[in-house]
């Protein structure tokens, strides 16, 4: 009779209560990473019970439990439903619930202040609203006032401990004065080995091939990315900065802004012969080329295209490296330099995990 009942009670009804569990928005490459991640022994707390891509999402735990997810989405799955995905995690009554954003869109980046305002602690990849319009930023500031928790280690450095340290310096009643680097890991890459030896449009497919760059590498060498990143770090240091007050120096001319991605990759040759030109320059004064972000004591920033001497920190970067050197009232006669491995699926995921897991 035991047994009897037992089979009656549905699969889903047996599992043990999550400590923490997990909505997944994006499976691309870093949701893709951060799926495998949830398959090792370190979030054994974790219980992802709904994922979605741009089009499918799946809610049932058999289908969540398998390795080939990420594939899967691509083609079977219920019709994205953020509602569905919502009500599985207050399904789940796991006392920690978790909507992890591992998208760029910045649609649903306008929904994580909303999503805090009713409980769901946010751990996200996303710059969109922390580095967007500064309104944005002060609607995320006054959602976390209601207890909920924004995770956003992943949206700078590719989770190194930039933001970590820099609230960490705050609390201890630290400010930061100034702030120079290189913040792109693909930006990183193309300057590191760009010797003009080789047309800037061969690295830059190279790059591309090796998943150093988004699909469409305008998104990296229009500047808005390092942008974002900088008004992310300037913001959680206290200074109020809009968009409008970073300046930004792209290196794509006005010609090639508006075509195709396809287009526009059929065309990259005509990258070659400006910033070839910008190398020599910087050559013949015993300097090179890298591209840097940075903040002054009064709240100016700049983003864009820097001649630095050999001796520069920034000239020694190597592979896909970023560097953030912070001067603040006691780190003064020399920075506090944070420097490694600025992209990588692999990495950020490796944030998004450790912000979920600071929740329990």
């Amino acid at each position: 009779m035991n047994a009897v009942l037992a089979q009656a009670v549905p699969a889903a009804e047996c599992e043990p209560v999550p400590a923490i569990a997990v909505v997944l928005l994006g499976t691309g490459v870093v949701g893709g990473a951060f799926l495998k991640l949830l398959n090792t022994p370190a979030a054994a707390s974790l219980r992802l019970v709904g994922a979605a891509n741009s089009r499918r999402q799946q809610t049932e735990p058999v289908k969540l439990a398998e390795r080939n997810l990420r594939e899967q989405l691509k083609s079977t799955g219920a019709q994205r439903d953020d509602a569905a995905l919502l009500a599985a995690l207050d399904a789940s009554g796991a006392a920690i619930k978790v909507i992890v954003d591992a998208t760029a869109s910045a649609e649903l980046a306008a929904r994580h202040a909303e999503w805090l305002a009713h409980g769901y602690h946010v751990v996200t990849a996303n710059k969109s609203l922390g580095g967007g319009e500064l309104p944005g930023w002060r609607t995320l500031q006054a959602a976390l006032a209601n207890g909920a928790r924004y995770g956003d280690s992943a949206t700078v450095g590719a989770g190194l401990p930039v933001l970590s340290t820099l609230r960490r310096l705050r609390q201890c009643g630290d400010a930061l004065l100034t702030l120079e680097g290189v913040f792109s890991g693909s930006l990183s890459y193309l300057f590191n080995s760009y010797d003009g030896s080789r047309p800037f449009s061969v690295l830059l497919r190279e790059a591309r091939e090796r998943g150093y760059t988004e699909p469409d590498p305008r998104a990296d060498l229009s500047g808005e990315d390092v942008a974002r990143k900088l008004l992310i770090i300037a913001r959680n240091a206290g200074f109020a900065l809009g968009w409008d007050e970073v300046q930004v120096e792209g290196l794509v001319p006005e010609s090639l802004r508006a075509l195709g991605t396809e287009a526009f990759l059929d065309r990259l040759e005509e990258l070659d012969e400006p910033l070839a030109a910008r190398h020599a320059e910087a050559k013949a004064r015993g300097n090179v080329l890298r591209f840097l972000a940075r903040l002054n004591q009064r709240g100016r920033a700049r983003v864009g295209l820097s001649e630095v001497p050999a001796n520069h920190p920034a000239a020694r970067l190597y592979g896909t490296d970023n560097q953030f050197a912070l001067t603040t009232t006691r780190y003064h006669t020399q920075p506090l330099v944070i420097q490694g491995p600025g992209a990588g699926p692999e990495v950020t995921a490796q944030a998004l995990l450790g912000d979920v897991l600071a929740l329990g």
